[in-house]
């Protein structure tokens, strides 16, 4: 049981019901507050009102969602910036993990990383084309024994949805994860799939969209391991404020 019975989170990234994947994700938070009892409210901040970040404070957890890009790539970068630099709990699902990555590089490596599909002539192109695209395409993911998303599925290859075209470019891997970012899954060759923050509560991001699983009436474990990380962080604020 947790000590707090409500939270509030985040969804960064401009709305679009057009998106299965912005379907299904007021659907996951529903099954995750159900499982978890928890009262989970939600808005959806378009990036380019990101602002400053301030208006991120009164949110317990951070999701970055798909549909990338994004109307504002700083506002994203700022909002994921502030989850990883406050420890808020953080998702990033699809555009979400990719432009987790480009954060880290950027403002933790100082690396001038960028995303082909907005820079395709970049000398660094952190995120490039997949050699072959996802379209609506389920794969088999091995996760990685010992981190945080192994524990919330509670094993150790899965099956999930993508729909992308951009993922992590290898000559990148080595360097980039060579810190305190680790690869939590990867596909059948070994490209990586899932990342976490090790010295985070939760930092968590997939390149696929684990939320399409609620439109088959299926909770998805990372979405209930950030709701519930999210009360945890909700419990440990009032104590503060206390």
């Amino acid at each position: 049981m947790y000590s707090t019975n409500h939270v509030k989170i985040a969804l960064i990234g401009e709305r679009r019901d057009t998106l299965t994947a912005h379907r299904a994700i007021p659907l996951a938070l529903q099954l995750a507050a159900e499982a978890l009892h928890i009262r989970v409210d939600h808005d959806w901040l378009s990036t380019d009102g990101i602002g400053d970040g301030q208006c991120l404070a009164d949110y317990d957890g951070i999701w970055c969602v798909p549909g990338s890009p994004y109307a504002d790539t700083e506002g994203a970068l700022r909002a994921i910036r502030f989850a990883r630099e406050n420890n808020v709990p953080f998702l990033g699902t699809c555009g979400g993990f990719q432009h987790a990555l480009l954060e880290f590089a950027r403002h933790s490596l100082g690396w001038n990383a960028e995303h082909a599909e907005l820079s395709p002539q970049a000398e660094q192109p952190l995120i490039a084309p997949l050699s072959c695209a996802l379209q609506d395409a389920s794969r088999r993911v091995r996760l990685v024994s010992g981190t945080q998303i192994a524990e919330l599925y509670g094993v150790l290859e899965i099956t999930e949805e993508y729909l992308c075209r951009y993922g992590l470019d290898a000559a990148f891997r080595e360097p980039l994860l060579a810190h305190s970012l680790r690869a939590s899954g990867h596909d059948e060759g070994g490209e990586v799939r899932a990342i976490e923050l090790q010295d985070h509560p939760f930092f968590l991001a997939t390149l696929f969209q684990p939320e399409r699983a609620a439109l088959a009436g299926r909770l998805p474990p990372v979405v209930a391991g950030l709701v519930g990380a999210c009360a945890v962080q909700a419990a440990h604020e009032a104590k503060l404020a206390s």
